[in-house]
């Protein structure tokens, strides 16, 4: 018998779908709208011109929409059901406990408290406070924003795409007004150490690396899509042209404000403080565009957990998940988790690769749950991850540029590796039992 996550998953109905413009679309762009995304992105101009890392974000979120997300959204379009379930193909039905089970929900959960403790740090500093973690006033205000937005990413989808299609529009307002500030200066920015290549590399590398667990949640989008057009657009419009708006304007911004202010970091907020009184307002808007990200963490988080431990309910897994990011932020133990769930979310890279792999080679479809590890699965995931976490090792920081982009590498190498090992006899068997008979291919018409 299939463990009780597989068995008792019922694919999303056509009747729970909506277009693409109403969920996929505006909740990816929130995500890259998130200033976590933005705020260091202009590093790469320390060695590219401007036009150099535009097509490098181009290409970013060509891979991204290509390789990351459009397989595991078309077979969650398909089969109606969750990155969970589907991931019982390429992990097995006990080895899908872990990975993307349980990794995914504990990560989301991890980005939740980071979520919250940046937005409270910025709400306090434009109201001029220096509050901070174990004051009463960041813990009542960490504590709302973590179980109100949990709660709303607990309601599901539908709910998390109504806050991100309108509060989407106030930090794009914010990174218009700051690149119109800037403009002039963009043509004359020269790169003070120029490398392209280097330049090119280390910002595809930024964005794929962002998106990663983003991507194989493509699963859980692809699911409440009603067809491949929904599929198609959500990501064209959310992924790839939300990276260029999202990634491109403050890039430029950061290096007009570097010609006409003498701005010398690249950070985004360096260029934000030469908007005069939009600056005072700036912290603030930071912190709406974290809502959508919130929302979707929680999410996926809540799907997550719900599916792999089906005796309790979605709601209560994702305020359980709520709590703990509360908990995280208010200690301000969440100000030193970025480094540990950026390596966390490497992992990502093999497991899209895997995943990706397992749909070619089962004539372009999900092959349906395999039998307890699956060892192809977790062979390529292992190999994929050491390279995804390369550029973390302590060796040298020249080195380190020249392994970019690990985030593709090591999709590149999930890949591969599983078509080795399954080809070698290391892919598990799919599971017959009539608990799912049926139900794996359910194609969804518009």
């Amino acid at each position: 018998m299939l463990p009780t996550y597989i068995s008792k998953a019922t694919p999303n109905p056509a009747s729970n779908r909506a277009p693409w413009y109403k969920n996929t679309a505006p909740t990816y762009a929130g995500v890259f709208l998130w200033i976590v995304f933005y705020r260091e992105i202009a590093v790469a101009l320390d060695r590219a011109g401007p036009a150099v890392c535009l097509a490098a974000l181009a290409v970013a979120g060509l891979i991204s929409y290509g390789l990351f997300y459009y397989v595991p959204a078309l077979i969650g379009m398909r089969t109606g059901y969750p990155l969970y379930v589907v991931g019982s193909s390429t992990f097995g039905t006990q080895g899908g406990y872990l990975m993307p089970g349980l990794l995914m929900g504990v990560l989301q959960v991890g980005w939740m408290s980071v979520n919250a403790f940046v937005a409270t740090t910025f709400i306090l500093t434009a109201f001029g406070s220096k509050a901070g973690p174990g004051t009463l006033p960041f813990a009542v205000i960490a504590a709302a924003w973590a179980l109100g937005l949990g709660y709303v990413g607990a309601k599901g989808i539908q709910y998390v795409a109504r806050f991100a299609t309108y509060l989407n529009f106030v930090p794009l307002a914010m990174i218009l007004l700051v690149f119109a500030k800037s403009a002039g200066g963009v043509g004359q920015y020269v790169p003070p150490h120029p490398n392209s290549y280097l330049g090119f590399t280390m910002l595809v590398q930024i964005v794929v690396g962002f998106f990663a667990t983003a991507g194989a949640a493509g699963v859980d989008f692809g699911m409440n899509s009603r067809d491949e057009r929904d599929v198609r657009w959500g990501g064209l419009v959310g992924i790839l042209l939300a990276v260029l708006v999202a990634g491109g304007l403050p890039l430029l911004s950061v290096a007009g404000a570097h010609v006409l202010y003498g701005v010398q970091d690249y950070h985004f907020d360096s260029a934000i403080s030469q908007t005069g009184t939009f600056a005072a307002i700036a912290f603030f808007m930071f912190a709406v565009a974290s809502v959508a990200p919130m929302c979707f963490s929680s999410f996926i988080a809540g799907n997550s957990l719900a599916t792999m431990i089906p005796g309790v309910a979605r709601s209560t897994s994702t305020m359980v998940g709520a709590v703990i990011a509360t908990v995280l932020a208010i200690t301000g133990a969440a100000g030193n988790l970025v480094g540990l769930f950026t390596i966390i979310g490497a992992s990502f890279g093999p497991i899209c690769g895997a995943m990706v792999a397992d749909y070619w080679m089962s004539g372009k479809k999900w092959a349906g749950p395999r039998e307890g590890i699956n060892f192809a699965g977790y062979g390529a995931w292992a190999v994929g991850f050491v390279i995804g976490i390369l550029p973390f090792l302590p060796i040298s920081e020249e080195t380190k540029l020249y392994l970019q982009p690990a985030a593709v590498y090591s999709f590149v190498a999930g890949f591969v590796v599983y078509v080795i090992l399954a080809k070698a006899g290391l892919q598990s068997k799919v599971v017959v039992d009539r608990t799912i008979a049926g139900r794996p291919n359910v194609t969804v018409k518009a």
